[in-house]
C-alpha cells in the first residue's frame, strides 16, 4: 500500500503512472493531511507501507518518499509547471529520478509511461532524419537507456516507410472477433470461451456476426479495404464447416481480392489441422498466426494450453504444406516459472521453424485473468518479464534477418517494459502497423470487439465497443450496429 498526500491534483496522473512503473501492483491510497499525521504514529501499519507527499508551491515542486523504517528520499523542481506544454517533462524528470532513488533502481524506458513511444520519434522524424540524433534526444529527454532509445527508432523508421507508401487515412481496416478457444490460459483477459463447453453457440454467433459484418459492408461501401484480420480468441477454434461459412461470408461481403493484406490469427496449435488450413488458404488468406508461447511443456501445463510443444511444429508444418509463406508465431516472455533461460530455450526452437514474424509480449498480469484473481497460488512463480529477456530477443532476431516494426506498451507489465513484433523483411504485418499508428478507421465486428474511428483534422479518435458475453451480443446485436451506426452514417 502507497498512502499519498498531495495539496494539488495538477500531476496527479503523472504521479501515479511513474510511482506504479515501480511499485508494481501496489494501491495507491490519496489520503488528508490529518490521516497522514494519523498514520505516521500508529503503530498498527504494515513496515512495508510507503508514504509520498507532494507540495505544490508557487513555481516549485517538493516531493518526499519515505517508509516508516525504511530510506527516505526528497526533491525538488523548479519551473513554471502549470505550463504543461513546456514543463511537463521537466516534473516527469524531477518524479522519475526520486521514485528511482528511493527504489535504487531504474527503469529501461525512463520516465515515459505511454503505450506508443513511436509516436514521439515519428513526430521528431519531420524536422531530423538523422538515427543517431533521434535517438540521443530520445534517451537524454525520456531518461531511456541506449537499447530502448535504437529500438524505438528502428520501429519509428520501419513504420514511416510502410505509412507512407500508400494514403492508408482514406482507407479502413476490418477485424472480425471469433470469441472461442479450446481452452482458457492463465494469463488471458480476452472475450473468449471454452469451444467444449459453447459450441452450440458457434452457429446462433455467425449469424449475429454476419449481421453485422453486413450493415459494415454497406456502410463502407464507399471506402478502400486496407486489411482483413480474423482473430479472437481462437478463429480457428471453430469446426471447419463453421470456418468455411465465415469464409464464404466475408468474400461476399467485401471485396477480398484487393486488399493489402488478409490475416487469421490460428493462435492455438491444438486448434489446427490441414483441413483447416486449406480452406484459409483457399479462402486468399495469405498471413497465419502460430503461437507457442513457449516451447516448454511443464509451462504450457501450468498455463492451461492444451497443447505439446511438438503439436506446435506439426501445426506449423501444415501451415507451410499448405502454401502459407507468411506465418507469425507469437511468444510470452515472463511466464510463471520461467527465466531467461527458458526463453533462450523457446527462441532456438522456434527459429528452427523460421517463422517470418515473431511477436514477443511480455506478460501483463491483467485483473480478469486467472492468473490474478489468483495470484497467492503462483505468486512464487510469477517473476514477470526482465529487460534482459527482451534484449536476448531482439539480438536472437537480428542475427536471424528479422527488423522490429511495431511495438506498444501496456498497464500492468512489470519493469514497464514493452510488446514488439519482429519480420523478415517485406513480411511485416500491415494491419499491426495501422492499429498502432492510429491513421485509419478499425470497424470490428464480433463480441467484444472494440471500433476505432479517426478523425485527423480534428486530432480526434472515438470509440465503440460491442458487449464481450457471447448471449448478450448475439440477443442485442441490433444495439451493437446501432452503436457503429452513430458514425458510420454520419
Amino acid at each position: 500500500m502507497i498512502y499519498l498526500l498531495q495539496n494539488s491534483k495538477e500531476y496527479d496522473y503523472d504521479v501515479r503512472a511513474i510511482a506504479l512503473a515501480f511499485f508494481e501492483r501496489e494501491k495507491i491510497k490519496e489520503i488528508s493531511k490529518e490521516e497522514w499525521e494519523q498514520a505516521l504514529v500508529s503503530e498498527d501499519l504494515e513496515e512495508s507501507l510507503v508514504f509520498m507527499r507532494f507540495d505544490y508551491k508557487e513555481k516549485r515542486i517538493d516531493g518526499e518518499i519515505f517508509s516508516k523504517n525504511g530510506r527516505r528520499c526528497s526533491a525538488f523542481v523548479e519551473c513554471e509547471y502549470l505550463d504543461h506544454e513546456h514543463h511537463r517533462n521537466d516534473v516527469s524528470r524531477f518524479l522519475y529520478r526520486l521514485f528511482s532513488d528511493y527504489a535504487q533502481r531504474e527503469l529501461p524506458w525512463g520516465m515515459l509511461t505511454g503505450i506508443r513511444p513511436t509516436k514521439i520519434i515519428m513526430k521528431w522524424m519531420e524536422e531530423d532524419m538523422d538515427p543517431a540524433s533521434l535517438e540521443d534526444r530520445f534517451a537524454k529527454t525520456y531518461l531511456a537507456d541506449e537499447q530502448k532509445a535504437s529500438l524505438c527508432r528502428r520501429v519509428a523508421f520501419k513504420e514511416k516507410k510502410i505509412i507512407d507508401s500508400n494514403p492508408f487515412e482514406k482507407e479502413y481496416s476490418l477485424y472480425i472477433g471469433i470469441p472461442f478457444c479450446p481452452t482458457t490460459c492463465l494469463y488471458c483477459s480476452f472475450t473468449s470461451f471454452p469451444a467444449s463447453r459453447f459450441g452450440d453457440r458457434m452457429g446462433p454467433y455467425l449469424d449475429a456476426l454476419f449481421k453485422e459484418m453486413e450493415y459494415v459492408s454497406k456502410a463502407c461501401k464507399h471506402k478502400t479495404l486496407s486489411s482483413i484480420y480474423v482473430g479472437g480468441g481462437t478463429p480457428t477454434a471453430l469446426d471447419a464447416p463453421s470456418l468455411q461459412r465465415l469464409m464464404d461470408k466475408i468474400h461476399e461481403l467485401f471485396p477480398v481480392e484487393s486488399v493489402r493484406e488478409f490475416t487469421v490469427e490460428a493462435g492455438r496449435p491444438d486448434s489446427i489441422t490441414m483441413e483447416k488450413m486449406e480452406i484459409l488458404k483457399k479462402a486468399g488468406v495469405e498471413r497465419v498466426s502460430i503461437n507457442p508461447q513457449t516451447m516448454h511443456q511443464c509451462t504450457l501445463d501450468l498455463i492451461g494450453r492444451a497443447h505439446t510443444v511438438e503439436q506446435t511444429k506439426e501445426a506449423f508444418r501444415m501451415a507451410r504444406e499448405a502454401g502459407f509463406d507468411v506465418i507469425n508465431m507469437d511468444i510470452i516472455t515472463g511466464l510463471p516459472g520461467e527465466d531467461v533461460t527458458h526463453i533462450r530455450q523457446t527462441l532456438n526452437e522456434t527459429f528452427e521453424m523460421k517463422p517470418d514474424n515473431l511477436t514477443v509480449h511480455s506478460l501483463a498480469i491483467k485483473r480478469a485473468a486467472n492468473l490474478n484473481i489468483e495470484m497467492e497460488k503462483y505468486r512464487s512463480l510469477v517473476k514477470g518479464s526482465t529487460n534482459e529477456m527482451l534484449r536476448l530477443v531482439d539480438e536472437a532476431c537480428i542475427e536471424m534477418n528479422m527488423e522490429p516494426y511495431y511495438m506498444y506498451r501496456q498497464k500492468n507489465i512489470p519493469g514497464n517494459l514493452e510488446n514488439i513484433g519482429y519480420s523478415v523483411p517485406g513480411k511485416e504485418g500491415l494491419y499491426n502497423i495501422l492499429i498502432m499508428e492510429e491513421k485509419q478507421d478499425i470497424i470490428a465486428c464480433g463480441a467484444g470487439a472494440s471500433t476505432k474511428y479517426v478523425f485527423p483534422e480534428e486530432n480526434r479518435i472515438e470509440r465503440s465497443e460491442n458487449v464481450k458475453n457471447l448471449d448478450h451480443y448475439i440477443q442485442r446485436i441490433d444495439e451493437m450496429i446501432d452503436r457503429k451506426r452513430a458514425f458510420l452514417d454520419r
